[in-house]
This record gives C-alpha cells, sequence and structure tokens, in this order.
C-alpha cells in the first residue's frame, strides 16, 4: 500500500499475464514482485503513484467457466465489487481477452469485443464508485497466442487466428470510446516454453510502454495514446 494520500491510484486488471505466472504447465509459478510488469511500472513511477494489481489466472471478460473449481474467472462480476473497493481510481489498465479464446467458450473475435464492451460499460457506470469520478481507461488487447505449442493446444486450438484479429478490434473499441490503447502482440511475443504466457523481458517492455503511455498522454495531457 502507498501511503501518500496525494498519489494517483492505478488499477492493473487483468489475467495471469498480469498475476505474473510464469510460462509453464505449473500456473501456480509467479514471477516476483520486481518481476511483473505491474511491479516494474510502480518502481519506474515512484511514490506518487498507486499501482494496484488485480490479475487472476483464467480470468475472462464475462464469461463463466464451466470447469469445476473455477466459478471465480468472470471479470465482469468480480470487476463491479473490485471497483467499488479501490475507489477512488485515477486510471484503470484493462487487459483481459486471452482466456476468451479457449475452444471451450466456443467465442469468436467478434464476440471477445462486445465482452470488452460489457467491461467498458461498468467502469464507466458512476453508480460503481463510492467517492471522486470515472477514471481513465487504457485498453490492452491480448498478445498473440502460439496454439502449435502443445500447452496451448491444450486448451486454445483456433487462438492463433483469433488472437491476430483482437487489435484491430480492440483499437476500434478504443477509437469509438475515446480511450487509450495498446496493442500487446505489437511489442511482446508469448514464451516458447507454453505459447501462452510471457517472459521477463516482455513485462519490462509492457511497463515500459505504459509508463510512456501514462505520463505522455493519460496525466499529464489528459488525451489518448494514438
Amino acid at each position: 500500500m502507498n501511503t501518500n494520500s496525494k498519489a494517483k491510484r492505478i488499477l492493473c486488471y487483468g489475467d495471469s499475464n498480469t498475476w505474473g505466472c510464469v510460462p509453464g504447465n505449473d500456473h501456480r509459478l509467479r514471477y516476483s514482485t520486481q518481476g511483473r510488469w505491474t511491479g516494474i511500472l510502480q518502481s519506474q513511477l515512484g511514490n506518487d503513484y498507486d499501482i494496484i494489481e488485480e490479475g487472476l489466472n483464467g480470468r475472462t471478460t464475462c464469461l463463466d467457466d464451466p470447469k469445476p473449481g473455477r466459478e471465480d474467472k468472470n471479470g465482469l462480476t468480480y470487476l463491479i465489487p473490485c471497483l467499488k473497493s479501490q475507489s477512488p481510481l485515477d486510471v484503470i489498465i484493462l487487459s483481459l481477452g486471452t482466456n476468451d479464446m479457449k475452444q471451450r467458450f466456443n467465442q469468436t473475435p467478434q464476440d471477445i469485443g462486445r465482452n470488452i464492451i460489457k467491461l467498458l460499460n461498468a467502469i464507466n457506470d458512476i453508480n460503481n464508485y463510492e467517492a471522486g469520478s470515472i477514471p481513465k481507461i487504457i485498453l490492452l488487447s491480448p498478445p498473440l497466442i502460439d496454439e502449435t505449442n502443445p500447452l496451448a493446444n491444450e486448451n486454445y486450438i483456433g487462438a492463433t487466428s483469433k488472437s491476430k484479429e483482437l487489435g484491430n478490434i480492440f483499437k476500434e473499441i478504443a477509437l469509438q470510446n475515446d480511450l487509450a490503447f495498446i496493442d500487446l502482440s505489437q511489442i511482446v511475443s508469448p514464451s516458447i516454453i507454453d505459447g501462452l504466457h510471457l517472459e521477463k523481458r516482455s513485462h519490462q517492455k509492457i511497463a515500459d510502454t505504459i509508463n510512456n503511455a501514462l505520463i505522455k498522454d493519460i496525466i499529464i495531457n489528459d488525451g489518448p495514446v494514438a
């Protein structure tokens, strides 16, 4: 917790690549705080900013996972109480969509775009905040998925082509809603270990890119990222 009462509060709401899952088949392994993009970003921004890390392995946008023991993966269900408990917020970094591409959900890229809009509508509902104004949003589109990797192929058949489409779909959503936007597929690649999760160097790249967006376009200039 950042005890600076004037610190700008930034909620990072995402899935396993926000949680910091180490590539491989043991999803309990997590990078240290210093190795995750959220922790790197906190170090870069310093005490005038408070990074609130809300990543969860397997989190979807708004889909209920039918597999036993995964009842907590619906991102929309958890988002609303999260917004209320973490209010006030200055910025929300929204990074979801990867898990929606699992074949068991049978979602098209267009479906996933509509799912993201449901999350944006929840964020833009002033009733979800105890105090303060609606926060600014940075929308991240997911990294690519390499379904030819055996570990990714277990759940992500057909996801490679879907992940290639999401960048343009998310970008259009961002433009229509005047949001900041970063296409992660243009700056990082999935690990060759599992075709899905990110290496430490990718976490560094994400932190660098978001840092630039926050300082240059969100906090200082109060405008969208091109």
